[in-house]
């Protein structure tokens, strides 16, 4: 099944790569929340293809209306994770597939065809990145490790969100190396994945988000868990925090402060 997919995911890529070069028209789904033609286009070529392949699997994904849709088996897309960057060319842009039986995981697959970096794991298999196994870092000093984070949509509208992404910065940022802020939940939680990163958290994230990334960062040997250290659920929490494993419990703790 993984092969289909990344056969699949890499056609639809090229409608992001013409896209992500071209003159593009910018809708508002809400003040900061973007979407474009090529989202939709992405979004739709994935859907056809992948019902057609995998009958077994319903659809959920970030365009479409998920109303009646069970989360069970369940293919999870985001057609393009970091709109933001992708509509001003900033290459950290990329295509999120999760896949999941009976609501657990299955595989994961993060392309970015900007960069051409293609990330894939199946559970009990591995993460590889262009064919090529990722293993996360193994800093354990909170003080020498590179965290990345994001801003919610709603830090515009909503005072007490955005009054805890400036908390948590307080807190952290001078308790690490430093912090990233690149715009795709899907590669952040690959670049723990690959070792480029310790840790990550980011609030108000969409299951579409990180559905592939969380698949590919176990498989990488890393963790993730709500804000309060207990396991993450898709479709339910807040936050979500990830990292090598190693300097987790710190941070947890420090997000909680």
């Amino acid at each position: 099944m993984k092969e289909k997919l990344v056969e699949i995911i890499k056609e639809a890529g090229k409608l992001l790569k013409e896209g992500y070069f071209s003159n593009k028209e910018v809708n508002f789904k809400a003040k900061k929340d973007l979407v474009t033609k090529y989202d939709v286009a992405v979004e739709n070529y994935l859907k056809k293809e992948f019902l057609k392949e995998f009958t077994d699997f319903n659809i959920i994904a970030e365009e479409s209306d998920n109303t009646n849709i069970e989360f069970n088996n369940s293919i999870i897309i985001d057609p393009i994770d970091g709109t933001t960057n992708f509509v001003n060319q900033v290459p950290h842009t990329c295509i999120s597939v999760g896949v999941y039986k009976d609501k657990k995981p299955f595989i994961g697959i993060v392309y970015n065809p900007i960069l051409d970096e293609l990330y894939e794991a199946q559970i009990g298999q591995g993460a590889f990145l262009n064919g090529e196994k990722l293993e996360v870092s193994k800093e354990n000093d909170f003080q020498k490790s590179l965290l990345a984070t994001g801003f919610p949509y709603s830090n515009s509208t909503n005072q007490d969100d955005l009054n805890d992404v400036i908390e948590k910065i307080r807190v952290i940022l001078p308790r690490c190396q430093d912090i990233r802020r690149l715009g795709s939940a899907a590669i952040d939680l690959c670049f723990i994945a690959r070792g480029t990163y310790e840790g990550y958290y980011e609030m108000n994230l969409k299951a579409w988000d990180v559905s592939a990334g969380i698949i590919i960062l176990q498989e990488a040997g890393g963790k993730f868990t709500s804000l309060t250290g207990s396991e993450y659920t898709l479709f339910e929490d807040k936050y979500i925090v990830a990292s090598n494993g190693l300097i987790h419990d710190e941070l947890v703790e420090l997000l909680n402060q």
